[in-house]
């Protein structure tokens, strides 16, 4: 079953001409390169386009890979240029976007976010308006945040990429990375006292 292959190994069965392998790549991936994509630009049509457009590069560049590099960061590093690339056309405006639900948790002191929403569970009227408010409140504190704090940010906290992946995509040092999450989590935490407070 291909489930049980590691996305590296699928990578270089691809690489071999099986087409299931990167089926089968596209069925873990697409959904969460999706999510980094519309938090980007904030507009599900141009997100579907690019989406297309990071895969096809993927396929272009599946010569390219080498074992050595983990798929997720070189995925992401593809889906980070196609951003840029895009933006250099000026199709869009770089913005963050986000469109569920939060709940924040501590995490050594800093505040983490967990962006996941589950369809299926019940809420009241009051919890989702509260839910809703938070997002709006989160989404306009994110588009303050310095961009290359953002970007980290956005990597760490939703594509779940560890330091070491994210310094690779971003092209900066891993001490730079936790640099830019740490005032990244201050400034969100900050931001958000003043909501948080309110709803005591």
């Amino acid at each position: 079953m291909l489930d049980e292959f590691s996305d590296e190994q699928l990578m270089l069965r691809y690489q071999q001409g099986d087409a299931r392998a990167y089926e089968e790549l596209l069925g873990r991936h697409y959904r969460p390169v999706f999510r980094y994509l519309i938090r980007s630009v904030r507009d599900r049509n141009v997100a579907e386009d690019l989406l297309q457009d990071v895969f096809m590069r993927v396929i272009r560049g599946a010569e390219a890979y080498r074992e050595t590099a983990k798929f997720t960061t070189w995925l992401y590093t593809i889906a980070k240029n196609t951003l840029i690339d895009a933006a250099r056309k000026q199709k869009f405006r770089n913005h963050q976007s986000l469109d569920q639900p939060m709940r924040n948790d501590a995490d050594g002191g800093a505040t983490r976010v967990d962006f996941v929403r589950d369809e299926r569970s019940e809420g009241n009227a009051d919890r989702r308006l509260a839910d809703r408010q938070f997002t709006e409140t989160l989404q306009e504190v994110l588009e303050r945040l310095n961009p290359e704090q953002r970007e980290v940010f956005l990597l760490r906290e939703f594509q779940h990429l560890s330091f070491s992946e994210i310094a690779e995509v971003v092209k900066a040092s891993e001490n730079t990375v936790k640099s830019r999450m740490r005032y990244a989590l201050t400034f969100l935490r900050n931001e958000l006292s003043e909501f948080a407070e309110a709803k005591h």
